[in-house]
């Protein structure tokens, strides 16, 4: 596995050195090849010898902006370059040099641990914390309140079909955590070099090499629950123990030994990490009725849009809609109204609406797509953002703002685990009795879905606003608001809506000598890329601390 660290503008000797050739831009039509032979041209013309060079694909991504000009740009690494870098000529070819190193950075500590470090989790969080700590012999324990992934798949399908739901196996819990169920997005806004060793951990478990370079990398649903299972399978053989169905409660102190209580008895720990995910509200509840220093958080709340894939292409792709190399059509738009913000959330191309609840009477839905993104439907969150003040400004306010609005779409959508829907034509125009036509929803495969106005679940500020972002969108993608687009809810699991405080230097939470909040579920992360990347991080800071155990 591979740690890049960037450096920008150096200006040194450089032995067999990575240089980034950036801003490649060519036409879907042509092989990546092509730009390796613009890289060396460009090198050729700064008198550099090309002759045993080697060339990749570093970054690919899609510029759809002229939807009748698109281009694949690339920025391609070269190996092999001994010479002299200076300002001038690395703005010439506007490279960027990169110092690559095999591992990460690990330093060991001298505390010693009298019992194994326990997780508690296995989402991206959890499961990257876990690996690293089992890959450096420190044989943690890991507990998951949820079932295997083959009991997830049993558990979903099961749910789908009987509507019996079981509350600790399930979209959100479970192997994997809630993106298992996902469309394996890659993608973060964050910056860090970490978040390479992340991609070549998911490509050593069998994702995809492509992931590495495209610039939106996704798995999807299928390849991810094959990657979490395997990841699961190496750090039991490496000394792990990995508990499934087994629910964390509470941690008991006992003289100097801490232990982490659970419904399978208690577990003896010398750190404990709480990567516990964002739906967690009952282990949210003890760590507030035990005294942890919790905040409230800005969240947002909306519903799932859903269009034809090949409408989305054509209208942003055009005539290089369904072209192979340029994939899928992928939108990201934002508006702001006087108030607050409104967004589109984690576009799924060809994918479908999924029953993401996991309460008893609540409906929640999310995106969800396979590797291929094959399905005849496009669909995204379209979220309004909601202010601390909104609901109280309290954790427990919190969680009763997004389950009072889960509790509200249950019973919209007739008391049985269907989903409310709307067509935008009569969202806009504040009616509904049109059934969907064009654009069939693909909640529960379509069979459990309920005529019903948002009205009657989302608050009138968050409908109201995702009105009028609706209009700016369709200026954005002609289309966004047709008529017979269709709207699920609800949708309210974005994020946290709570923050689990915690030291930024030791990432322990704040009073606690031996709990480290982590991931999303804390308040930390946004998505599967952000939360492996803080479940290395804190990892890190326990092997800094501690020796391995055993």
């Amino acid at each position: 596995m591979q740690h890049y660290s960037i450096k920008f503008g150096v200006n040194m000797q450089n032995y067999n050195c990575v240089l980034l050739v950036n801003n490649i831009k060519l036409s879907p039509n042509v092989s990546h090849k092509e730009a390796f032979l613009v890289v060396e041209k460009r090198l050729k013309t700064m008198g550099i010898n090309t002759k045993d060079l080697s060339y990749s694909v570093y970054r690919r991504s899609v510029d759809a902006r002229k939807k009748n000009d698109v281009k694949l740009v690339y920025s391609i690494s070269v190996a092999g370059i001994e010479k002299k870098l200076t300002q001038s000529n690395l703005k010439a070819i506007d490279g960027v040099y990169s110092d690559i190193t095999d591992k990460l950075d690990i330093s060991i500590g001298n505390e010693e641990m009298h019992a194994p470090p326990v997780v508690v989790g296995t989402g991206p969080c959890g499961l990257f914390a876990a690996l690293l700590l089992a890959e450096n012999g420190y044989d943690p324990i890991v507990l998951e309140r949820g079932g295997s992934i083959k009991e997830r798949l049993e558990a979903v399908n099961s749910f789908t079909t009987s509507r019996i739901l079981d509350s600790n196996t399930n979209i959100q819990f479970g192997a994997g955590g809630a993106g298992t169920f996902s469309d394996g997005k890659l993608v973060t806004r964050t910056n860090d070099p970490l978040i390479a060793y992340v991609l070549s951990t998911f490509v050593d478990f069998g994702a995809p090499e492509e992931i590495k370079y495209i610039a939106k990398p996704h798995v999807g649903t299928d390849i991810l629950a094959s990657i979490v299972d395997k990841i699961l399978q190496r750090i039991t053989k490496l000394g792990g123990r990995v508990y499934y169905n087994t629910k964390f409660i509470d941690t008991e102190t006992v003289g100097s030994k801490s232990y982490a209580l659970t419904t399978e008895g208690k577990f003896e720990y010398s750190s404990l990490i709480l990567a516990i995910g964002h739906s967690s509200r009952d282990t949210y509840q003890t760590l507030i009725n035990s005294g942890y220093a919790i905040e409230a958080k800005p969240f947002s709340v909306g519903m799932r849009i859903e269009h034809l894939a090949k409408d989305i292409d054509k209208s942003m792709l055009g005539d290089f809609a369904g072209n192979e190399n340029v994939g899928h059509a992928e939108y990201n738009l934002s508006t702001n109204t006087k108030e607050r913000g409104v967004y589109t959330f984690c576009m799924c191309p060809g994918g479908e609406v999924v029953a993401a609840t996991s309460e008893n009477f609540g409906v929640v839905v999310n995106g969800m797509s396979k590797h291929a993104r094959k399905g005849t439907n496009s669909n995204s969150a379209v979220v309004c953002s909601v202010f601390k003040e909104d609901y109280g400004a309290t954790p427990e306010k919190a969680i009763e703002f997004q389950r009072k609005i889960e509790r509200a779409a249950f019973k919209a959508g007739g008391a049985d685990y269907s989903a409310p829907i709307i067509t935008v034509g009569d969202f806009l125009s504040d009616r509904c009795s049109t059934d969907p036509s064009t654009i069939q929803p693909t909640y529960m495969n379509g069979t459990a879905v309920k005529l019903q106005h948002p009205s009657t679940y989302l608050p009138e500020f968050v409908c109201s606003s995702i009105k009028n972002a609706l209009h700016d969108f369709d200026k954005k993608i002609a289309g966004f608001s047709a008529p017979c687009a269709v709207l699920t809810g609800a949708e309210t699991r974005t994020s946290a809506p709570i923050r689990i405080l915690r030291n930024n230097d030791t990432r322990l939470a704040l009073g606690k000598d031996n709990v480290y909040p982590a991931g999303e579920g804390a308040g930390y992360a946004g998505g599967i890329t952000s939360a492996a990347v803080d479940g290395i991080k804190t990892a890190l800071a326990i092997m800094k601390r501690f020796k391995p155990f055993g």
